[in-house]
């Protein structure tokens, strides 16, 4: 039988637990996606949410670049953990870190920016991209990193702990978010689907990336 997630609190805490007991270490040196700097360096810097922030390496390159960044995520561990990475980075005065389940929180404003890789709260994952697009500002852009569906029931998962591949509650094909997003509200300026090695795993991982700008 297929194990079902329930991406609630109480998993993405066992997680980062069981993360941190696999990979001592893990959670204050994992980069930043390598797509952030791609799809980002050419952006004013301006606010950005990181919508599922994780242990913050997403968040602390932005803030380290220039972003004033609010950063939302479920698990207390993993914005401990966080937090101390962005005052040994020297940007804690940049990053708001919030906890919260994103299936219920809504900011106060919109952004520049809304970037979420990897998130995947207890709601589709379809529905919480339409979710996290609405939280941008005219003009602004939303970049999403997320997983590509898999038929290799032997490969390695994406770093964060789900098992042997990424749910498939978790993945989406390419299509299915550019079909979300109206060209009437969005100009969608990279649609790709990737694979990439990662140091100490096996197999690649693939993944999909859409960045899109809010038509003002």
């Amino acid at each position: 039988m297929t194990e079902q997630h329930e991406f609630d609190k109480d998993y993405w805490e066992r997680h980062w637990h069981q993360t941190h007991h696999d990979r001592p270490g893990a959670m204050s040196t994992s980069p930043a996606h390598p797509y952030l700097a791609r799809e980002t360096g050419g952006l004013v810097p301006g606010s950005a949410l990181d919508a599922g922030c994780g242990a913050g390496a997403e968040a602390i390159w932005l803030a380290t670049h220039g972003w004033q960044v609010t950063a939302v995520d479920i698990a207390p561990v993993a914005l401990a953990r966080a937090a101390e990475r962005a005052t040994e980075s020297g940007v804690s005065e940049r990053v708001r870190w919030v906890e919260a389940d994103l299936t219920a929180w809504a900011p106060e404003t919109r952004f520049d920016l809304v970037t979420t890789h990897y998130a995947h709260p207890a709601m589709p994952q379809l529905a919480f991209y339409d979710r996290v697009a609405g939280w941008v500002a005219p003009g602004g852009t939303l970049l999403i990193v997320g997983h590509l569906p898999t038929s290799n029931a032997t490969g390695q998962g994406h770093g964060h702990g789900h098992g042997h591949h990424p749910p498939d509650e978790a993945s989406v094909t390419l299509a299915d978010i550019t079909a979300g997003l109206d060209s009437a509200r969005w100009e969608i300026s990279t649609a790709e689907e990737h694979s990439r090695t990662v140091p100490g795993r096996e197999v690649p991982l693939h993944d999909v990336v859409v960045r899109a700008t809010r038509r003002p």
